[in-house]
Formats: C-alpha cells, sequence, structure tokens
C-alpha cells in the first residue's frame, strides 16, 4: 500500500484504470456464463455448423400452419436461438427478441415466406429485411408485425424478390408470398452469423408505427402464433414440432 502512495498520480490513475477493467472483464465473463446455463440452444446452433450430415434431424419442416395456429413458419431449417434467448452473442440482459432459422443450403437458395397476411413495408435504407403489418388473429383491434431479415449476401446482395424493392409501403400480401431468401448479412459488423432467417413479431407504437425491433421487449412471444414452442422458456428438444393440440 505505501508502495501505491509513493506513485505518481497519473501511475495510481493508470493502476485504477487497470483495476476496474479487470473487475468488468470478470463481471461480463461472469454474466455471459451465467446466461449460458439459461439456454439450450448453443450444442444445437455448434452440431449444425460442425456436423452437416445431422442437419437431417435437426431441421424444422413444417410448410403448412400448425393445427390451430394461424401463422405459417417462414422458413425451413434449425430453429436454433429462440424468443427471449440469452445464448451469446446475447445474455441474459440483452436477449434475443425473435428466432433464428438456419437453413441448409447456400445463400440465396432457402426461400423465406410471408408468416400471415398483411401490409408489406421495405424501408429506403433496408438491404436484407422487410416488416409486415398486420391485425393480430389472436388479440382483436391490435396491430402487429412480422419481421424478417438477413435476406442478402454477407457483402450486401439483397436476396429480396423484385417485386418488393427498396421503398416499397403498404403493398398487400398474403399468407405464403414469397419474400426473399436466407442470407448472411450483418450489416456494418464484421461478425459472421452463419446463413438464417431471423424472424421475430413486433409490437406497434400508440400510432401503429412499429417498435424498435432489437429490443426483446418491444416483441411478442411467437410461440402461441406458430403452434410451436419456440421461447426459451420452454427449452425445447431440436427439431422443434407442432404443439399437440
Amino acid at each position: 500500500m505505501k508502495r501505491i502512495k509513493r506513485l505518481k498520480r497519473w501511475q495510481q490513475g493508470i493502476l485504477s484504470v487497470i483495476g476496474l477493467a479487470t473487475l468488468g472483464c470478470g463481471s461480463y465473463a461472469a454474466l455471459f456464463i451465467y446466461s449460458q446455463f439459461q439456454s439450450n440452444s448453443v450444442p444445437y446452433i455448434r452440431r449444425w455448423f460442425n456436423e452437416p450430415a445431422a442437419r437431417a434431424e435437426l431441421t424444422t419442416l413444417q410448410r403448412e400452419p400448425c393445427p390451430g395456429a394461424p401463422f405459417l413458419l417462414p422458413s425451413v431449417g434449425l430453429i436454433g436461438l429462440l424468443w427471449n434467448d440469452p445464448a451469446g452473442p446475447y445474455n441474459v440482459l440483452n436477449r434475443h427478441s425473435g428466432i433464428d432459422i438456419f437453413g441448409d443450403g447456400e445463400p440465396g437458395a432457402i426461400p423465406v415466406y410471408a408468416a400471415y397476411e398483411g401490409y408489406l413495408t421495405r424501408l429506403d435504407n433496408w438491404v436484407s429485411s422487410v416488416i409486415i403489418q398486420h391485425e393480430d388473429p389472436l388479440q382483436e383491434g391490435r396491430t402487429i408485425w412480422t419481421y424478417y431479415t438477413h435476406m442478402a449476401s454477407a457483402d450486401g446482395d439483397s436476396y429480396i424478390v423484385e417485386d418488393f424493392p427498396q421503398g416499397t409501403a403498404g403493398v398487400w400480401v398474403e399468407q405464403g408470398t414469397l419474400l426473399g431468401y436466407q442470407g448472411e448479412y450483418n450489416g456494418s459488423s464484421l461478425r459472421p452469423i452463419g446463413m438464417h432467417l431471423h424472424f421475430s413479431i413486433v409490437k406497434s407504437d400508440p400510432d401503429g408505427s412499429f417498435k424498435n425491433e432489437r429490443r426483446a421487449s418491444n416483441t411478442l412471444n411467437p410461440s402461441p402464433y406458430l403452434g410451436m414452442p419456440v421461447a426459451i422458456e420452454e427449452m425445447p428438444i431440436r427439431p422443434i414440432q407442432c404443439q399437440r393440440q
């Protein structure tokens, strides 16, 4: 302690910064480890990418809505990360806002379909995303949105069909309309994400516009809409299947 007191103020400051950084790193590591124990998704995703021969047994292949459910699963593949999932790169303080469906094939080859009828919008700056406005089939009088993203190559070559160019607003689509194809686009981030579709159900603001989809609190649990257990609280085994009626 006496040695520390003898250090100059700037040296003491450096030691303080190092101490705080060490404490912060330790806290983040603890948060990360704790978060992983609240999810069962990582082993399935790791197996998907490390064992291509196992993909068929991990794939959810549901081309029609589950019995009694209003929404169609918008693509086929491993339903890897789930709604409210804290598995990395997420954690219990920043949870996953939708579901990630990893398709088996090349980027730009696995179709993505509209989960339900509604009005489609694609903003001017959206390279890989579309969003569809719906009258909520499970709660009368409420407006919700379904959001679809990563439909582009890693370098930004869009896989969204030509019917929905950037700037599209309020175009009616039926359930099952082809929207585009799964891709690997992750914006300006250099972090690889693997080919998949991110799908979420987004709440509306009071004026009817969609909320910020990146916050899990602004989204709804897709399980009752899809008729499948796709929330992490349910800890489903893969492949995820329709729930029994």
